[in-house]
């Protein structure tokens, strides 16, 4: 039974993100794959409920974590980006590959997602198959406590955020405010624990304990590829107090700030 949910949840993702391709082509704008990139994980946590013979409390529970996390995400990232143009770092792309564009994000940008999707997501999938423990112990209460303080960390970092874009005043200046007082990405770090409690819940399940790599890659790419170091490679330049800002706030896991 785990292979079948592997592989309906490979195949859920396919139909996902190759519909998203689609889409991407038509309206020219590969920036929808990011609101996907939440709702795609709901639709795994979905398929893994359905196809799944485990304890169906603790399929239940696992899609809420996920379904209101990535709800959530798709709905600011939609919220936030629809209607002013394509992102950044894909005109770049475009600008690269110019007519072969829509064949190269076909692998570059929609499947190497999902592939990581389906990676991150491994905790989901296989405690779905487990039937035993039938009942949620120190290991879940401790994993849904930290999703809490993940998806604490993420709604009101955005929401603090988007408060202060709307500031004309605060055109060019740097947001260290609120959460951002404390670390320079309260989002990622929401992100961080949302997933790493979520593999807490399903690490009660022994087999579900071989989905580490999920949250290890998420945090890989938090840190080290899509997340930190992507963003702050230029933001020092549009920013001109980033760098101060830098040096007194932790990149990623809160701290009180250091004395200026």
């Amino acid at each position: 039974m785990t292979a079948d949910v592997l592989l309906a949840s490979a195949a859920a993702i396919a139909v996902v993100m190759v519909g998203t391709w689609i889409v991407s082509v038509v309206v020219a704008d590969a920036s929808i794959v990011d609101i996907v990139w939440g709702a795609g994980f709901v639709v795994v946590a979905a398929t893994s409920l359905a196809v799944g013979d485990g304890w169906d409390a603790r399929r239940q529970l696992l899609l809420v974590l996920v379904g209101i996390w990535g709800l959530r995400l798709a709905g600011y990232l939609a919220w936030r980006n629809l209607g002013h143009g394509e992102d950044k770092r894909y005109q770049a792309m475009r600008r690269r590959w110019g007519d072969r564009f829509w064949l190269v994000s076909l692998v570059q940008v929609f499947l190497l997602q999902g592939v990581l999707m389906w990676i991150v997501s491994l905790p989901v999938q296989l405690a779905s198959t487990a039937a035993e423990p039938a009942d949620f112990g120190l290991l879940a209460y401790l994993g849904v406590a930290l999703w809490f303080v993940g998806l604490l960390f993420e709604t009101l970092g955005d929401a603090q955020l988007a408060r202060f874009k709307a500031d004309p005043d605060n055109e060019g200046q740097v947001m260290d405010q609120g959460l951002w007082r404390y670390t320079r990405h309260p989002n990622y770090f929401g992100d961080f624990c949302a997933w790493w409690g979520v593999f807490l819940v399903a690490a009660e399940t022994g087999v579900a304990r071989w989905g580490v790599v999920g949250p290890v890659v998420m945090s890989f790419l938090l840190l080290r590829v899509s997340g930190v170091t992507l963003l702050e490679k230029t933001i020092g330049k549009r920013r001109p107090g980033y760098e101060a800002y830098a040096q007194r706030t932790s990149a990623f896991f809160p701290r009180p700030p250091k004395p200026s």
